[in-house]
């Protein structure tokens, strides 16, 4: 059958994501050191489960938008944010889900946030509560960390990765978990899989900022806002069940 005068081939189907496989194991979630909310330290079983090797990219979410006519994030247009490799920033919550949906339904397979769990589970590696996933040493102990991050994020994977090959898994730009947020979670979180509580108002996130004085977040630094909030150092990175 002829195609239609006016019609356009349909979008190709998107490479998926790298995907890094997180073993399933116990660990101690939480901080004895950090903030309230990181309190207690609870051992935790997580599946195992699959976790982009870096945040979704500029160029990934492009695919999206061009095959959804989905509206482009705030920031989508400005230079110091539009690079194809930097993370696509100012997407809200609803717009991670989203392109977690359309990822899904293009592949085949159930793409989704990780929650906060295995999000810590993903970021510590084997490093048993370490402050960073390389261990304890400070940020700024880091090969050129004076002169990251001026004016946004930097394009992703452009320094080493953790123990389990995730890039950028504690800087670059905040990245949205699925949880709902509760500064006193920890202290009735379930021991296997916890995924939040069942209501809330701001959505969890994780990792550290570009905008911040300190650009690096310890591994088991939480962080939330609404989920309907679109900052110039949100992003996010897509899981996958095994």
């Amino acid at each position: 059958m002829a195609a239609h005068p006016h019609s356009r081939p349909g979008p190709a189907i998107p490479s998926e994501p790298t995907l890094v496989s997180i073993p399933e194991a116990w660990f101690l979630m939480g901080s004895a050191s950090g903030q309230d909310c990181e309190r207690p330290i609870h051992r935790v079983w997580i599946d195992a489960f699959l976790l982009a090797a870096t945040q979704v990219t500029n160029a990934e979410y492009e695919s999206f938008m061009n095959s959804t006519a989905f509206e482009p994030p705030p920031f989508w247009h400005d230079q110091k944010f539009n690079h194809p490799q930097q993370p696509v920033t100012g997407v809200s919550w609803f717009d991670a889900h989203r392109y977690c949906q359309w990822l899904s339904a293009q592949t085949g397979r159930a793409y989704r946030l990780p929650t906060e769990a295995e999000w810590e589970r993903a970021a510590r590696g084997d490093l048993e509560q370490n402050n960073f996933p390389w261990g304890n040493h400070p940020p700024q102990s880091l090969p050129g960390y004076a002169i990251r991050w001026q004016t946004g994020p930097e394009p992703v994977a452009c320094y080493a990765s953790n123990a389990f090959g995730l890039y950028n898994i504690c800087d670059n730009v905040h990245e949205w978990c699925s949880d709902w947020y509760d500064p006193i979670y920890y202290a009735i979180s379930p021991d296997h899989n916890p995924r939040g509580p069942e209501h809330g108002q701001r959505k969890a996130s994780r990792g550290g900022s570009w905008r911040h004085h300190v650009k690096v977040s310890r591994c088991s630094a939480r962080s939330s806002i609404p989920p309907d909030f679109h900052y110039a150092d949100y992003g996010f990175r897509v899981a996958c069940d095994v």
